[in-house]
């Protein structure tokens, strides 16, 4: 009888045994694709990120230059450690930028199955859209109806009488009144304008206001407008674009946002003048996309994919 007992007992440790041995794999196992996992999963977020920062910082070109465009991409991928798994860069001047990626990394437990490295892909996309929502705007507009002809000499009539027929008009943005249109002409609207946003004309002597304030946007950069295109520059302003909404006889009372222009500003205002001097610039900038919004130069960026 004990001899029954303890050939069961050495059976069931050899059975323990190897139990014991079969987990220890499967753990061995799951720790190695664990590390492998991590690795990869690592490696693309990294590239995808990278990816990303490419294009958006690219398409910011996208109105300048293609050189431009491909400098800023490579600065990009350098500046994250990825110049060397950039794959391919389509660049298509005033619409989109992509890139795509690919990384090639060492394994560790997949090497058992015959896998010693894997390529990691990334791909990114930017694209440019007609900027239909945006804080900042300038308490200025302009017609629609006008054809545009950028980097072209134009002036802004700030005469608040040109509201009444001209093709350009003086903006209430937020409260009424010439404090507040030189706060917004100096700053540019603290609040969002979208599309189809209906905004009343301004009225009142308002031409000893927007000199001073054009003044200090001058004094504020001396960029020219190429230079402007792709930096940050007090001397370009948004503008709305609008269809009349309301007109009382020859006064036109409201307008209706459409969408948005750039206006780089070239001189100062003399003592006299009633407009302002410069002209319209194709550029990207912080705002977003809304559908019905006309395109008049001032584009969004979007992340494609």
């Amino acid at each position: 009888m004990s001899r029954i007992v303890k050939k069961l007992l050495n059976r069931q440790q050899g059975n323990v045994l190897l139990l014991f041995s079969l987990a220890l794999m499967c753990l061995m196992g799951m720790a190695g694709l664990a590390l492998d996992g991590s690795l990869i999963y690592m490696t693309k977020s990294h590239l995808q990120k990278t990816a990303n920062a490419a294009v958006l910082s690219g398409a910011q070109e996208l109105t300048n230059q293609e050189a431009k465009v491909t400098v800023v991409v490579n600065d990009i991928l350098a500046s994250h450690g990825e110049a060397d798994s950039l794959q391919s860069l389509g660049i298509e001047m005033e619409k989109r930028v992509e890139v795509s990626l690919s990384k090639p990394i060492s394994l560790n437990f997949m090497r058992l199955f015959g896998f010693d490295t894997i390529n990691v892909p990334a791909d990114a996309s930017a694209e440019l859209n007609a900027m239909g929502r945006a804080a900042g705007a300038a308490p200025l507009g302009i017609d629609e109806r006008i054809t545009l002809e950028y980097y072209t000499p134009y002036q802004l009539k700030v005469d608040s009488s040109d509201v009444d027929t001209g093709n350009f008009g003086i903006l209430a943005l937020g409260v009424p009144g010439a404090n507040t249109y030189e706060d917004n002409l100096r700053f540019g609207y603290k609040d969002e304008l979208r599309v189809n946003d209906v905004i009343d004309t301004q009225t009142g002597n308002i031409a000893d206001k927007t000199r001073s304030s054009i003044q200090e946007r001058i004094n504020g950069c001396s960029l020219t407008y190429e230079q402007a295109i792709d930096r940050e520059c007090s001397r370009v302003i948004l503008i709305p674009v609008y269809k009349p909404y309301l007109q009382d006889s020859n006064q036109l009372k409201s307008i209706q946002i459409t969408g948005f222009a750039y206006f780089y500003i070239t001189d100062p205002m003399s003592h006299n003048d009633t407009s302002i001097k410069g002209m319209f610039i194709k550029k990207t900038g912080t705002g977003y996309q809304e559908d019905g919004s006309v395109l008049r130069g001032a584009y969004s960026i979007r992340l494609a994919r």
